[in-house]
């Protein structure tokens, strides 16, 4: 079983099961990831495995990063991510972690950077009612009442009210994998997972220790 990998979201598609019913499905390019450093609680206080993907142009990694991802490796790699665990046996470093780690059928946690929707009004941004349509009305897409006029006379932190929407880290948890084609490095997965196609998402078996992100070299 895998500890984890990092993929980009494709887009969606559909299978249909044995009944002819149409599944839904978001399409992965997951790996292959290179770890690039293996972590113990001798020398850094806790047991972990770093993973990187994206090859990148050499001019777009600084030099720290350079100098960390060349112990491993040629190839100069965009994203960084690591995996707690509790056994480190088994993990060399230079080694590949790909979808063949993992198998159809397996329940997945995919985590990624949410569709940003900018500055949006309150029935978008949260689901509220919208007001009467009928002439006369002047409250179609208004908040309705947000507090007290007199003592306290002030609105409450955390009042739900307009403003930015989405652009947020999500985690999708219990996904099923359909299907698994290595040739293409693809993962099928059932359902919707966060952000938009091209998006960098974390993919990790359910219930799994969770992972820390470490900004990359660029």
């Amino acid at each position: 079983m895998s500890i984890g990998i990092l993929g980009k979201k494709l887009g969606m598609s559909q299978l249909f099961d044995d009944q002819g019913k149409s599944v839904p499905v978001t399409l992965i390019e997951a790996g292959p990831c290179r770890i690039t450093q293996i972590k113990s609680s001798a020398t850094d206080g806790y047991s972990a495995v770093q993973i990187a993907f994206g090859v990148v142009r050499e001019k777009l990694v600084n030099r720290p990063s350079k100098g960390h991802l060349s112990k491993s490796g040629e190839d100069p790699l965009r994203h960084i991510r690591e995996y707690r665990v509790d056994d480190l046996e088994g993990y060399k470093l230079g080694a590949q972690v790909t979808v063949g780690d993992f198998e159809a059928g397996q329940k997945v946690d995919v985590s990624g950077t949410s569709m940003g929707r900018g500055f949006s009004g309150y029935q978008k941004r949260h689901g509220f009612s919208r007001g009467p349509m009928s002439h006369g009305s002047k409250n179609h897409r208004e908040p309705g009442s947000t507090g007290a006029g007199t003592t306290p006379g002030r609105i409450y932190p955390g009042k739900r009210m307009a403003g930015r929407y989405g652009g947020k880290k999500i985690t999708t948890r219990g996904l099923m994998i359909m299907k698994i084609d290595s040739d293409h490095n693809l993962l099928v997965i059932k359902g919707s997972v966060p952000g938009k196609p091209g998006s960098l998402l974390n993919i990790r078996p359910a219930n799994c220790v969770g992972s820390n992100s470490i900004k990359g070299g660029r």
